[in-house]
């Protein structure tokens, strides 16, 4: 397993709560999320099924829905959730002085 950086990505305060936002580290594109209750998700940003791009979905909870096809996604575990399946890389966040950090 290769060792992971903890890299800045943003300031807390450009975050929308319920709207992703896409950011590009390490060759790997990330949709982040803030949710209603304050919690900060990051998962790959593309659906396994169809390439979506999940930072344009629909949030509800912890969960983000596939802007393409309505694929239910949990932002905890990267699951799709049943009657789909697949799933979705999931990375460490942290929020340190404002500013908001991913493990990649």
């Amino acid at each position: 397993m290769s060792a992971k950086n903890r890299i800045k990505v943003t300031s807390i305060d450009t975050l929308t709560p319920l709207v992703g936002k896409k950011f590009k580290l390490h060759n790997k594109e990330i949709g982040i999320f803030l949710t209603e209750e304050g919690s900060i998700h990051a998962i790959q940003n593309r659906c396994p099924h169809k390439d979506g791009p999940l930072s344009e979905g629909t949030m509800s909870g912890d969960y983000v829905f596939c802007p393409l096809h309505d694929q239910k996604i949990d932002l905890n575990s990267g699951l799709v959730q049943a009657l789909d399946e697949g799933c979705v890389e999931v990375f460490r966040t942290e929020v340190q002085d404002g500013d908001v950090y991913v493990w990649v």
